[in-house]
């Protein structure tokens, strides 16, 4: 009989090495599944995580989009992280994200074509604030009639889409677009836009910012009282009240944190590489952001590499669909199997495995 015995206190080894079991384990799997599509498994998997970084004839490309694709990973997971240390669960991110685009790229198109210097810091304010704003929804709620933030911010997601749907269609479409939906492209627009900082590095602000997010969140979680009160109410809320921590600023400070950092990586988004706001602007970050955040162990330094981990999976999937012709639905389902195979073997951190004979009564 194979029984599971909880350990007095969570191993310390296994924390380490879970992420990494989770990562081969997915890549097994994952060659199960490219080799069920007919595809050369192996193949599939050098394609994915190989070839982006040491091939040649794709690095040239590849190297700065990873750059490109962790920063608004590992932005919005850095803020997720601090809610799920103190066990308040926003799932809600991707809305708080687009929320974020659409305020920033608001202010933008409603000043075009002002030149100005204060303009770009303007969009940053009004794109932390939009996410911010959205993400005060479900924090209210939860403080003021103790709804269940998952499920308020989770459907706030669907709101957020059918927004940007219409402003797509609407209030923000190009004048001048032929009647096309989405806006004006702002990387046409100087003194809008979120260019590369350092030519062919994919280094933008939004990258910045998720550099200065990680500082800033060790920090608070080493160094600061505030960051002593997240991890004492994740481990242990009663103890948490007895230290005179007040549980509803505690919801309102990680909620609105993470809906901020989320509205910042929408503003950059838009701003830089994708340039417009449209129907399909969002891609999934703030979803893909909750696998960083726990590949990362919810450490600052952890959802960094967890976040450049995952952007490679975003790279190297685009790749082998169009090398391979493996489908999309396939890589994300790739994606799927980390969070997966990650919450599944970290179990082990918390519990001995026993082998043993079923007693008798």
């Amino acid at each position: 009989m194979i029984r599971l015995e909880k350990r007095p206190q969570p191993s310390r080894a296994w924390t380490v090495a879970t992420p990494i079991l989770a990562v081969a384990l997915t890549m097994v799997a994952g060659g199960l599944m490219f080799a069920a599509l007919g595809k050369d498994p192996v193949e599939a998997i050098r394609t994915i995580f190989w070839d982006p970084l040491f091939n040649e004839q794709f690095a040239s490309y590849s190297r700065p989009q990873l750059l490109v694709k962790a920063g608004p990973l590992v932005l919005i997971a850095i803020g997720l992280s601090l809610g799920f240390r103190a066990g308040i669960w926003n799932i809600g991110a991707e809305g708080q994200y687009i929320m974020g685009a659409l305020a920033g790229a608001g202010v933008a198109l409603a000043l075009y074509p002002l030149e100005a210097w204060f303009l770009f810091p303007l969009m940053v304010i009004a794109g932390a604030l939009g996410g911010w704003a959205w993400a005060m929804i479900p924090a209210l709620l939860k403080t003021r009639f103790r709804t269940n933030e998952i499920l308020v911010s989770l459907l706030l997601v669907y709101v957020a889409e059918q927004i940007l749907a219409s402003m797509s269609l609407g209030l923000m479409r190009n004048p001048e677009g032929g009647g096309f939906p989405g806006s004006r492209n702002l990387q046409q627009y100087p003194a809008a836009a979120n260019p590369e900082l350092i030519a062919g590095t994919g280094m933008h602000w939004g990258v910045v910012a998720g550099f200065i997010a990680v500082i800033t969140a060790y920090i608070l979680l080493n160094r600061h009282m505030l960051g002593f009160q997240i991890r004492l109410t994740g481990q242990s809320p009663r103890a948490a009240r007895f230290a005179g921590v007040n549980p509803n600023a505690l919801v309102l400070f990680c909620l609105g944190t993470s809906g901020a950092l989320a509205g910042l990586a929408g503003l950059f988004e838009v701003a830089g590489p994708a340039g417009q706001i449209s129907i399909d602007f969002n891609q999934g970050y703030g979803f893909t952001a909750i696998i960083v955040a726990f590949l990362g162990r919810l450490h600052p330094v952890g959802i960094l590499l967890a976040g450049l981990l995952m952007a490679l999976t975003y790279i190297g999937g685009e790749l082998a669909q169009f090398m391979l012709g493996i489908p999309a639905a396939a890589i994300q389902a790739f994606q799927g199997m980390l969070l997966f195979f990650l919450l599944g073997v970290d179990v082990l951190s918390n519990y001995n495995i026993r082998l043993g004979r079923r007693e008798v009564a």
